[in-house]
């Protein structure tokens, strides 16, 4: 529960007091190490062990006097999930007493196990060093819970031989390649006041609530994060009555604790409200820089979890917790800035920035078209399977909304049409002699994967349990990888003008496939999208070979983001966790079945051939046809579920025995998944019917509308 102090204390001083924030640093360092490091953030310069020594030691005194007692090297392993190893600042001295200590040696580098994180086959198991080293660019905090205070910095992880095994790594190396690029291109503009140019991110989160009375009483939901049985109650979401509906008093009072958190970590939380399904909300940030808004992403799920639990409730991520309802993503809103607040993905007010735009924006166009099974990849998951496709959220075929206006200007572009002035006479194509267009060129689809939404693309289908690193990191590389040859070609051009009507009229003709403005829920889009040649992904294992050809291999080579080795790795590792879900919700299931329902609904069944005996007895002629159809049709229940749970032991361990893990999980789609949809079949069917006191766990309706 909120206290009461936390009320009375303004905004402006909660924001940010748990963040080693610029402000912080520029208060607390000398002048000249700030000046220092600021360069070393800019990628000016390399971050000397000195100036590092100033910085930890004022990192420490900071955090001390906050209350810390130890320090964490803050990471985030293959595993989906963040890592941390906490060290107490003590070093013992001679006379039995001890101080304080934090070095720029340990603020830089630390040196956690690394055998028993996923690494897809880059190394052996005894082969255990790995280290971690500082991200300069994402601010250092402190986390108060429980364990106490501990300072955190967040850090990339790599291996003794310098692969990547974490998300951040790649994400910062395609930051660098787009910067590379954009520049360039800014530079051959007649750019001359940019120095970098940078990716931002704001991240929309979606998720669902229950009351952890009802969670503990359901291993499906606390083992594999969703509800693996369960029918649909009588109402569901069809009013639309909980989305943006007033806001119920016990999760507004958790809403306001977790946006109290999240202001002290300096996370700007800046929208909250009711999502579709019953017991789902939202919560929005403001933007930030690519790696800062990954970093806070992971500690806002993190965070979401443990205030969740102070009130008794439980936060769920999974995609789709619940057959039959909404399940959950997060809208990734995506732009490139420069140093100096130039949105790169903004149709300003001056004919040149209109240039630049169409230009930046025909980059994304592109890249999409060439790689969008790249972008596929970034986003599937044994979960986002349950979700994709399903007229909730994105298609699984990938296509850009941008809108009829900035479409039409595309087009009319492509065809040599001139653009008629509003002050009459028309225009020509060119630097300085484009229509001026307004900030909101589009409406928002929401059945688009990668909508344009004014100044920036919003990436709709990702999962709502995953890192937004990995698009990011896609979306990054692929966009730097076009504007190279962007480049290139204004480098070498005689005139700069026509270059630039070339390369947008030539892209815009070859890529416009995978532009589309309709419904992307309609049958007649799939239709559409297999005649214009585009590629409809029906689940995560069709994705998978993907990720180990050479189409990636090329492009994440060029862009210098990860090796031919680092993406087998990877492929390796998404694969092996796509069975392992699978495998865990597999086995439940047959727990599930075998030890709770079985034997509720043989209660059930004696009860009912108990009730036609005792009535039969007292009423010798009374006509009992339908209690015997109905204990017929739970008894024959009983007999499939047995049947559908023994096909399922058999498939399950088939597939576990597989080595190969592509073909393991090609395996667990094809056999093990099509048994559990079954299985839960005939046990929803059951329960329907079944005396709700005899049902063994909480249900839907418990679930989804008591809070």
């Amino acid at each position: 529960m909120v206290k009461n102090i936390y009320l009375k204390r303004p905004l402006i001083e909660i924001y940010g007091e748990n963040s080693f924030n610029d402000a912080l640093m520029k208060e607390r360092l000398p002048k000249n190490v700030y000046d220092e490091f600021k360069k070393v953030q800019n990628e000016k310069t390399e971050l000397t062990r000195e100036v590092a020594e100033v910085i930890a030691n004022a990192m420490k005194d900071w955090a001390i006097e906050r209350g810390a007692t130890h320090y964490t090297h803050w990471f985030q392993p293959l595993t989906g999930l963040t890592a941390e190893k906490h060290d107490s600042f003590i070093s013992p001295t001679n006379d039995g007493k001890i101080i304080l200590e934090f070095s720029g040696k340990e603020l830089i580098k630390g040196e956690p196990d690394a055998s028993s994180f996923p690494n897809g086959g880059l190394r052996s198991t005894f082969e255990a060093r790995g280290y971690t080293a500082w991200d300069t660019t994402s601010p250092a905090f402190l986390r108060e819970d429980n364990t106490g205070v501990t300072l955190y910095i967040p850090t990339a992880f790599v291996s003794y031989t310098g692969e990547a095994l974490d998300k951040k790594v790649p994400l910062l190396r395609s930051m660098v390649a787009i910067n590379k690029h954009a520049m360039r291109i800014l530079k051959k503009l007649g750019n001359k006041t940019s120095k970098r140019v940078i990716t931002t991110v704001g991240a929309e989160q979606e998720y669902f609530l229950i009351d952890k009375e009802y969670y503990d009483k359901r291993a499906d939901i606390m083992l594999s994060g969703r509800a693996l049985f369960g029918a649909m109650p009588a109402k569901g979401q069809e009013l639309g009555d909980h989305y943006f509906g007033t806001i119920k008093e016990r999760v507004a009072d958790f809403m306001r604790e977790f946006d109290y958190e999240l202001w002290k970590l300096g996370i700007p939380s800046k929208t909250k409200h009711n999502e579709v399904a019953p017991n789902q909300f939202e919560v929005a940030p403001i933007y930030s820089t690519s790696n800062v808004a990954t970093d806070g992403n992971n500690l806002l799920m993190d965070t979401l979890k443990k205030v969740a639990s102070r009130h008794n409730l439980v936060a769920l991520l999974h995609e789709k917790p619940f057959k039959g309802v909404n399940g959950s993503g997060k809208h990734n809103n995506w732009s490139m800035l420069t140093d100096d607040g130039i949105n790169l993905l903004e149709p300003g007010d001056n004919p040149q920035d209109n240039a630049q735009f169409l230009l930046f924006v025909m980059a994304v166009i592109e890249a999409v078209d060439r790689y969008s099974p790249l972008l596929s990849l970034s986003a599937v998951s044994a979960g986002n399977d349950h979700r994709l496709g399903g007229n909730e959220a994105p298609p699984s075929i990938i296509s850009i909304f941008l809108g009829e206006q900035l479409t039409d200007i595309y087009e009319k572009l492509s065809m040599g049409e001139k653009q008629c002035k509003k002050n009459g006479g028309y225009l020509e194509i060119g630097v300085d002699s484009l229509p001026k267009l307004p900030k909101d060129l589009t409406d928002r689809n929401r059945t688009s994967p990668l909508a344009f939404t004014g100044n920036k693309f919003e990436f709709r289908m990702v999962g709502s349990s995953d890192s937004i690193a990995g698009s990011n990191v896609m979306l990054n590389t692929v966009v730097a990888d076009v504007l190279n040859e962007y480049a290139d070609k204004l480098e070498n051009a005689i005139d700069i003008n026509d270059t630039i009507r070339n390369i947008i009229v030539s892209s815009y003709i070859k890529h416009k496939k995978i532009i589309f403005n309709g419904n992307g829920y309609s049958e007649n889009w799939i239709k559409i999208a297999k005649e214009r040649g585009l590629l409809h992904f029906k689940s995560t294992v069709d994705v998978f070979p993907y990720g180990i050809s050479d189409m990636i291999f090329n492009v994440f080579k060029r862009q210098e983001v990860l090796t031919k080795e680092e993406l087998i790795s990877r492929n390796n590792i998404y694969a092996k966790k796509y069975s392992q879900q699978i495998n865990i919700e597999a086995s439940i299931m047959i727990q599930i079945a075998n030890t709770q329902i079985f034997p509720a609904v043989s209660n059930f069944a004696k009860n009912i051939a108990i009730s036609i005996n005792e009535i039969k007895n007292s009423i010798p002629n009374i006509d009992l046809n339908g209690q015997k159809n109905t204990l017929q049709f739970v008894v024959e229940g009983l007999n499939s579920m047995k049947l559908k749970t023994s096909d399922l032991e058999k498939a399950l361990e088939k597939a576990h025995g597989i080595c190969d893990e592509y073909n393991q999980a090609k395996e667990y789609k094809k056999h093990v998944i099509p048994l559990m949809e079954k299985l839960r079949e005939i046990s929803d069917n059951l329960e329907k019917i079944t005396d709700k006191n005899l049902w063994p766990f909480p249900t839907y309706e418990e679930l989804l509308f008591k809070l």
